[in-house]
């Protein structure tokens, strides 16, 4: 009955929802207090008060048709004109409605953006290790994605491959920054020598290349680590963010799309999109949502609580002798296997009611990634554990980096 492009998503259901599935199994055996589940992404500090505020506001003092009806496919106008003099006020730019188009959160940004200029065989390309779903947005419109390889160092992007990589059917740039799962923000430089190759190559292809900038953790940057706005740096960039993270809002399913005027035929790329958001299902973003946002563009949720959680792990686990890459970002840890089969490792930490996620789930082997958006109560307890796996592993504790 079901379609031949279901059937593989089908039979290799994520696994980062098969490990929540799993701590939900657990916890009914052992109680939640003694399952240690860091599988999942989920903010697990409450949005702001601000936003209850402001739905109660709405509510009260908006009509029921602006609340409830139809609008514009790209969303109300005046939230439009809103996200973007925040957005102007952040990073310098001059955005106004007609470069924001409200979405159903980055995922669909992403699906929006990929239907709206990938054609059959085009080639969209990131950098592992990355969110596994981009395989399938770039397959629903039969495009091709190509990986380039981690560097297991730094995750900076390996430049020297990505040049290489690029064809004349290279459509577009996924970039993911704070990254999901390494908590690594691309530098500066990074991004200067990413805009520097792609400009040489569109002259020497003569074609147009895309970066699609996948931004759902921006806020959530830590150490004062600056985050490299992209459409400053590369004119044919588009910037997919979501307020899941930043307001605690991933039920609510909004974000936004930003389509600058210095991308290549801004103003046909808009409308398509702004149809793609209509022929897709979606038909606009959630309107009271939209409405909400209007009045907590300047509020986050508590990101201390997230940098406390932050140093805690990386501090223990590292004395423990575990190898870990600092988080400069977002909310995950991503640690190195200490045997090459790092699904044999996760299935190890389960004895010690430890739930983490494989680095195959991101292309990467070798490492797993720890979801540290928990109570700080869970880490305290599950430290323990941790301990225990490293002895059973044989590892040396050592100084924290």
């Amino acid at each position: 009955m079901i379609s031949e492009r279901m059937k593989p998503l089908v039979n290799n259901n994520s696994a980062i929802r098969m490990m929540f599935e799993e701590g939900k199994r657990l916890t009914a055996i052992y109680g939640k207090e003694n399952v240690f589940d860091f599988s999942l992404g989920n903010p697990s500090i409450p949005a702001p008060i601000e936003v209850n505020k402001a739905i109660h506001k709405v509510i009260d003092e908006e009509s029921t048709f602006l609340l409830h009806g139809y609008m514009n496919n790209a969303g109300f106008e005046d939230v439009r004109h809103a996200v973007a003099d925040f957005v102007n006020e952040q990073h310098g730019t001059d955005f106004d409605e007609n470069n924001i188009i409200m979405t159903v959160g980055a995922a669909g940004a992403l699906n929006v953006i990929l239907k709206t200029i990938i054609n059959p065989n085009d080639e969209v390309i990131t950098f592992a290790p990355y969110f596994l779903e981009y395989n399938t947005y770039v397959k629903n419109y039969d495009g091709i994605l190509k990986a380039i390889s981690p560097d297991t160092k730094t995750f900076q992007p390996n430049l020297e491959e990505f040049e290489k990589s690029i064809t004349k059917n290279t459509k577009a740039i996924i970039i993911n920054s704070p990254n999901n799962p390494t908590g690594v923000v691309y530098s500066e430089d990074t991004i200067k020598a990413i805009s520097k190759i792609l400009h040489n190559k569109q002259i020497e292809y003569n074609s147009k290349i895309v970066i699609i900038a996948d931004e759902p953790y921006r806020e959530l940057a830590y150490d004062n680590v600056f985050v490299p706005y992209i459409p400053n740096y590369y004119d044919n960039t588009i910037v997919c963010y979501s307020y899941s993270k930043s307001l605690s809002l991933p039920g609510d399913r909004i974000g936004y799309m930003v389509i600058p005027n210095k991308l290549y035929e801004n103003d046909k790329v808009f409308t398509a999109a702004a149809i793609a958001n209509r022929t897709l299902g979606f038909v606009n973003a959630p309107s009271l949502i939209q409405r909400v946002l209007k009045h907590t563009l300047r509020n986050t949720s508590d990101i201390y609580s997230y940098d406390k959680n932050r140093k805690k792990l990386y501090e223990e686990l590292t004395s423990y002798g575990f190898e870990c890459v600092k988080p400069e970002g977002a909310f995950y840890l991503f640690m190195k296997s200490p045997i090459a089969d790092e699904k044999v490792f996760c299935e190890s930490a389960k004895k010690y009611n430890i739930l983490m996620v494989s680095g195959s789930s991101f292309e990467c082997a070798g490492f797993v990634r720890i979801a540290y958006c928990v109570a700080y109560e869970t880490i305290e307890r599950a430290l323990p554990m941790f301990k225990k796996l490293a002895d059973e592993y044989g590892l040396q504790g050592c100084d924290s980096k």
